[in-house]
């Protein structure tokens, strides 16, 4: 599976530059101004760096923009990458003048001359994140990846600010894989297998069978994979990094390793699509491993629902009525809104166990949200305006777009059977919305409670900022950052 780039930190060898192997990479600030590197690189480079810096090409730059200088005269490296960015950039310019270095480095050596800039661990993570490919399944020989250097006036105190970031890299690159990968690779046992593997980093995991299922009364998710051959499970990854005693913080993901709609089936086209369907529990599980990894001061449960959506002799059909675990019945009325149904009761099972200080769900729950938000947000529905601010602000600070959408009793009136509590679709308006007043009845009053519909932001057919096109693994750096800033000690 792939692995962040290893970054180390050095102190600044101006005598080194020349000699350097593979890319060197400087950094110019907005007006054209060097400093002590850039200006070694001028001279070595026979002002190279100069004629470029006077043209028009750096003029229409934007910040964090890159401008290679190929087999530059004067020195060893093939290549001179040369970023224009302020000396006091923001979170995102930093972070994106890292992507396009990865996207430069093309699997050779990179010396980055990051001096005293006060965001080179903002970088080194933008650096990490975009490097991100998933090329497990291709064949032929795969070459190592290309060593990273950043050189800076004070290599300890920025590798000390780089850990945490790097343990951020790590489990958004877990959320990706688990995301990317194919649905006959990754089946409920797999998918159980690798959350328990995290037993390793301190992770306490408890998977849940069928039977312990049956015997919960989780009968709702049940239902979603009785048509499947894939054995159910629900699998519960605690840390305890806090307070003991002090109620978790939970998180919970829709794991539907596979979804072709059940008897409601899906077309065709696009299908082969579904397999991101899990995209919500990945999430669950990288945040869980980043906060393993950092040693978080905080107990956080996280709990997935894993399913596979099958149609079959033994599926549930359209018009079905299934009692959940709090013991509400519903109408399945299309068996293609599946992932409420797994929430429903993972929902449940989370409060009624854990008895938790908050709790935020994710999954890739509604196309609707698709046609509301596209590919720039999420939906953010929320029960707390205090949570709910608190997600938006870290979602602002990591640069990952969410969006309040709202909820209000009114839409219930869209999910009223004529034979059960509730039916599990409200038709064909306000479909996100509906979704989420479904979710809401499995929340108690007294919990606050968010529910991001990640349909649109989990998996892209074209490259983002900080990653390539496919599984982005949005949400892992949102939700640490939530957890950092508001539930440590």
């Amino acid at each position: 599976m792939p692995i962040p780039a290893e970054i180390r930190f050095a102190d600044t060898d101006l005598d080194l530059i020349a000699t350097a192997a593979g890319k060197i990479a400087v950094f110019v600030d907005m007006d054209g101004r060097m400093d002590t590197a850039g200006r070694k690189l001028n001279t070595l480079t026979r002002k190279a760096l100069d004629r470029l810096i006077h043209s028009d090409r750096f003029t229409k730059m934007a910040a964090g923009d890159l401008a290679v200088i190929g087999y530059p005269a004067g020195l060893a490296a093939d290549a001179l990458c040369v970023v224009k960015l302020a000396r006091r950039p923001s979170v995102a310019e930093a972070r994106k003048a890292g992507a396009q270095l990865a996207k430069a480095q093309n699997g050779q050596d990179l010396t980055v001359l990051a001096g005293t800039s006060p965001r080179a661990a903002d970088i080194a993570l933008g650096l990490a994140l975009r490097g991100y490919h998933f090329d497990t399944h291709k064949t032929g020989d795969k070459p190592a990846p290309g060593k990273v250097c950043f050189m800076v006036a004070d290599p300890e105190s920025v590798a000390k600010t780089a850990a945490p970031m790097a343990a951020v890299a790590e489990g958004v690159f877990f959320t990706r894989d688990l995301t990317n990968e194919p649905a006959n690779v990754l089946t409920t046992d797999d998918f159980a297998a690798r959350l328990a593997a995290m037993q390793e980093l301190g992770l306490d995991v408890e998977i849940l069978e069928e039977p312990d299922l049956v015997r919960l009364g989780m009968r709702t998710l049940l239902a979603v994979g009785q048509g499947s051959d894939s054995p159910s499970k629900v699998v519960v990854m605690s840390w305890n990094g806090g307070k003991a005693g002090d109620a978790p913080f939970a998180l919970v993901g829709k794991g539907v390793v596979f979804d072709t709609g059940g008897i409601s089936i899906k077309p065709a086209a696009g299908m082969e699509e579904m397999t991101m369907d899990m995209g919500g529990a990945g999430v669950v599980a990288g945040v869980m491993r980043t906060l393993a990894l950092r040693k978080a001061r905080a107990n956080v449960v996280g709990l997935v629902g894993l399913v596979e959506n099958m149609p079959s002799g033994s599926a549930t059909r359209p018009g079905d009525v299934v009692r959940s675990m709090k013991g509400d019945s519903v109408e399945i009325i299309n068996t293609d809104a599946e992932g409420r149904l797994v929430l429903a009761d993972v929902l449940w099972y989370a409060q009624d166990r854990f008895k938790p200080c908050a709790m935020i769900d994710l999954a890739t729950l509604t196309g609707a949200i698709l046609v509301a938000l596209g590919h720039e947000n999420a939906g953010l529905f929320a029960n707390d305006d205090a949570l709910c601010a608190q997600f938006l602000r870290a979602a602002e600070a990591e640069g990952e777009g969410a969006w309040r959408m709202p909820l209000a009793k009114p839409y219930d009136a869209l999910i009223k059977s004529q034979i059960a509590d509730m039916k599990n679709v409200g038709g064909r308006y306000a479909g996100s919305i509906t979704a989420a007043q479904f979710l809401q009845r499995f929340v108690k009053d007294d919990v606050p409670w968010c529910h991001l519909d990640i349909a649109g932001v989990a998996h892209v057919k074209s490259e983002t900022a900080l990653a390539p096109a496919g599984a982005t693994g949005w949400g892992v750096m949102a939700l640490n950052r939530l957890i950092a800033d508001n539930y440590e000690g």
